[in-house]
């Protein structure tokens, strides 16, 4: 069973530490510590059996989401963690009434790009270079939230 709670700050060694064995470069403990402190920003974690399984990252201004950083610790990947995580930034998008949701993936990680397309993120193009070590685009990709058509939330 997945449980989702918000992010604390005795999560944050946690946070820090899974960020450095999945993403090159990662996230900062002091951008980490900033998304847990600042308004405009939401950090999920997500629990399987009781352990720290996963993590998303939401931040919004004005009516603008963005997915900036999520991350399933390996051992978890494949057993409903991410797209747990994904389906409850989405719902707290539609909370926060924004207008969509905006995110980066590598081109590579076809994967993430299957999850996202399922839960009715489109691509918008591409950033080439975005990503470093090793160097790699990014897909861009959204979801609208008012369009009726892509609420595949309860899938």
């Amino acid at each position: 069973m997945i449980e989702l709670r918000r992010a604390a700050e005795d999560d944050l060694d946690w946070l820090d530490g899974l960020g450095r064995s999945c993403f090159s470069p990662p996230w900062t403990r002091e951008s980490f510590a900033h998304a847990l402190s600042g308004a405009g920003s939401l950090v999920l974690a997500a629990l399987c059996g009781g352990e720290r399984a996963g993590y998303l990252v939401l931040s919004h201004v004005l009516d603008e989401g963005s997915v900036d950083s999520v991350c399933t610790g390996p051992e978890f990947r494949r057993r409903g963690v991410g797209a747990a995580l994904l389906r409850a930034a989405i719902e707290e998008g539609r909370r926060l009434s924004l207008a969509r949701i905006t995110l980066e993936v590598r081109k590579s990680n076809t994967a993430a790009i299957a999850l996202y397309e399922k839960y009715g993120f489109l691509s918008l193009g591409i950033r080439p270079g975005y990503y470093e070590r090793p160097r790699e685009d990014a897909v861009i990709m959204t979801l609208e939230l008012g369009d009726a058509e892509n609420d595949n939330t309860l899938c």
